[in-house]
């Protein structure tokens, strides 16, 4: 799959001596097996206000406070965004590899430790990685946007809950099926393939580093290889939203209701 490699692309830039402290602090967090690091790059002097960003950004971003972006800032100045990005790579991609190991997926993991560590990480997430994830297709659109709804809930992206596809709302979503996202599990409305990616979704934000074996048994009882693996990474895909609420970039496009959009066939949003 391209969008693999563009993932693999993503681990391999961990860009200097920030990137190595929040890729630790990240996977040290979540409890799983960091993302290797330039070996080039002195480890650098654990700055608190780093690794306290870091570490609520893999706990909870919702929960970051004004007072934690101000501290961030005076410390990295103008490399905050960047520094961001790496959280979120360091955080996500290891999420993306646990999942996909725990439903039973096999996939081959290059040594990232042997390719090329510069490049402008930020340029290859949001244009490379992300349309790339954004163009597969093996999931039907309802579902996938039942999956990108939890999302936004979890990391309360105010940006994310305001939008509704419309490949999906022409296929049978609904904002009364949206409803049944929050208390999915008694909803009669929602499927059980929908209902097992729901679970999903919330052990890879929650509980990466233990996802339960009824978990996993109902991504395999449901989803082909194909899809658990566009399924995880949709999950990364819409988690993307991290950095946004993570520097209070994540207002909603309309004050009221909710704005349409396409997902067009290269992956890029699309608004009327």
């Amino acid at each position: 799959m391209d969008v693999l490699v563009e993932l693999n692309r993503l681990a391999a830039l961990s860009e200097g001596r920030v990137g190595a402290l929040v890729r630790g602090v990240c996977a040290r967090t979540l409890g799983l097996p960091p993302l290797p690091t330039d070996p080039s790059a002195d480890l650098p002097d654990a700055d608190p206000a780093v690794v306290e960003f870091a570490e609520q950004f893999s706990v909870d971003v919702s929960m970051i406070t004004d007072a934690q972006r101000e501290r961030l800032r005076e410390a990295l100045g103008d490399r905050a965004f960047g520094a961001v990005v790496q959280m979120f790579i360091g955080d996500f991609v290891p999420r993306v590899r646990a999942g996909l190991e725990a439903v039973g997926v096999a996939v081959s993991w290059p040594d990232t430790s042997a390719q090329e560590h510069s490049g402008n990480a930020a340029d290859v997430l949001f244009n490379g990685f992300i349309p790339a994830v954004a163009r597969l297709r093996s999931l039907d659109p309802v579902t996938s946007e039942v999956v990108r709804l939890r999302g936004a809930a979890q990391h309360n992206c105010r940006l994310c809950k305001s939008l509704r596809e419309t490949t999906a709302l022409d296929a049978g979503g609904s904002e009364s099926l949206y409803d049944d996202i929050e208390r999915f599990e008694d909803s009669e409305s929602l499927s059980e393939a929908q209902k097992a990616a729901l679970r999903y979704v919330d052990a890879l934000i929650w509980t990466p580093a233990r996802i339960d074996a009824d978990v996993a048994a109902g991504v395999r009882r449901h989803f082909t290889d194909e899809q658990a693996v566009e399924l995880t990474l949709d999950v990364m895909r819409n988690a993307g939203n991290k950095i946004a609420v993570a520097l209070d970039a994540d207002a909603p496009r309309v004050t009221e209701g909710t704005e349409p959009y396409l997902l067009n066939a290269d992956g890029h949003t699309v608004f009327s």
